[in-house]
């Protein structure tokens, strides 16, 4: 592993069609620029995660910059990547932590990272076109999809006997200005600027909500500067690794679309580093989980970046991983992150949760799934029900709810309906 950069050209301009490959650079000064684009491009998403599920923002960070360093490290410092925090992990980590506290999540997530460095090793070593014929695109869509829509009562909220609320419910016309902000701002910019609509819609809502006397800065004006984060040991409850299984598929298809999405800009074959991307992901997330960190995924927002910029040197990823660290160490930073308020939470998570499930359908569009094929039409029908009802089955001290439930059904009903339908000679394929 090599890391050091070779200058691109003079280091100030990129020639049309051209980009700066992972180990060239720009100048420094241009390099620790396009670092902190990155920076900004995947804070909006990656507190988001802690912030809705109760976690220490400053910690999620804290390990969020580690696991991206350790990323670039194991993949050899040639395959650009900045590890945040995944969406897949709010459902399950909502659960466990109503079930069994915060400990019993991060021992889901720990969980979660192991059984997913164990497939980046058999990646690595066996390829990765078993993952193409065990998850076609029909199953990684309905799988993305049952996720964000099992969201859905999270983003309305509920009320207390007290008559607190959360989520939509708690401000109402605080999440619509929330919510609005994040629709107009995606088409009214274009850019940086309107990949950023959901960060700058939380601010706009904040702001707002700071007007009508819902922000809480108690903690912020007690917490210090500098500090280390807050760290938090996970626990271990058989009863909610059902719930966490699900995550590790959809973590496998993340990092698989990000190194084909990659290798498809540079030009270059990106293929044999697919098991050594997953090992890395697997790595940080394990390590997220023992000291109190949300799940890490690859991140489409800083693959946008690259794709603006032209720039996909590593370089740049050393950068955003060591400012995400110096901005992990300020606990006044995390308590700030942390007083966001339930109606602009809301807002957000109204635009997040949908987006999610639109996601999978975007990925049934791309790969073009044919659904006149009734195998098809039934691997993602049953599953999406069976997620946003959250079907829920306990066995012995095992719990699974709808997103397990939803995942095992597409992955059963489409193999089980492909080799019947073949014996039976219904369907092709």
């Amino acid at each position: 592993m090599r890391l050091g950069w070779k200058l691109h050209g003079d280091g100030a301009r990129i020639a049309p069609g051209e980009v700066v490959a992972p180990d060239e650079r720009l100048s420094w000064p241009r390099t620790i620029g396009i670092g902190l684009q990155h920076v900004v491009a995947m804070f909006g998403a990656t507190f988001l995660v802690p912030v809705l599920t109760g976690f220490d923002p400053a910690t999620t960070l804290f390990f969020s910059a580690l696991g991206t360093i350790a990323f670039l490290l194991i993949t050899g410092n040639k395959l650009p990547s900045y590890l945040g925090s995944s969406f897949a992990f709010i459902a399950p980590i909502t659960a466990a932590t109503a079930s069994g506290g915060q400990a019993v999540a991060l021992g889901g997530i720990l969980a979660t990272g192991v059984l997913l460095a164990l497939v980046g090793v058999v990646v690595h070593v066996a390829g990765a076109r078993w993952i193409q014929i065990v998850m076609p695109p029909v199953v990684t869509g309905v799988i993305v999809a049952l996720i964000g829509l099992n969201l859905a009562p999270v983003a309305w909220g509920a009320c207390g006997e007290d008559g607190a609320c959360t989520g939509f419910q708690a401000a109402p016309l605080t999440a619509t200005v929330t919510l609005a902000s994040i629709i107009l701002i995606q088409v009214l910019f274009r850019g940086l600027v309107g990949r950023l609509a959901i960060l700058l819609g939380v601010v706009i809502g904040y702001v707002f909500a700071s007007l009508r006397g819902e922000v809480d800065l108690a903690a912020v004006n007690k917490a210090a500067w500098v500090g280390l984060p807050h760290f938090t040991a996970p626990a271990f409850d058989p009863g909610v690794l059902g719930l966490f299984l699900p995550v590790v598929l959809v973590l496998v298809a993340e990092n698989v679309g990000h190194v084909k999405s990659v290798a498809a800009m540079t030009g270059r074959d990106y293929d044999h580093l697919t098991g050594r991307a997953l090992l890395a992901d697997g790595l940080a997330t394990t390590l997220a989980g023992v000291g109190g960190g949300s799940g890490t995924t690859t991140y489409a927002e800083n693959i946008g970046v690259m794709a603006a910029s032209r720039v996909y040197s590593t370089a740049a990823y050393w950068v955003a991983a060591v400012g995400a660290l110096v901005l992990s160490l300020s606990p006044k930073f995390g308590a700030l992150i942390n007083s966001v308020p339930q109606g602009v939470l809301g807002g957000v998570t109204t635009m997040l949760y949908g987006m999610i499930g639109i996601l999978g359908a975007r990925i049934w569009v791309q790969a073009r799934v044919d659904f006149s094929d009734p195998v098809n039409l039934t691997t993602a029908a049953v599953p999406l029900i069976i997620g946003i009802a959250n079907f829920t089955w306990a066995a012995g001290d095992l719990q699974f709810g709808g997103i397990a439930l939803g995942t095992a059904a597409a992955l059963v009903i489409y193999h089980v309906m492909r080799v019947v339908g073949r014996w039976r000679g219904t369907v092709q394929g």
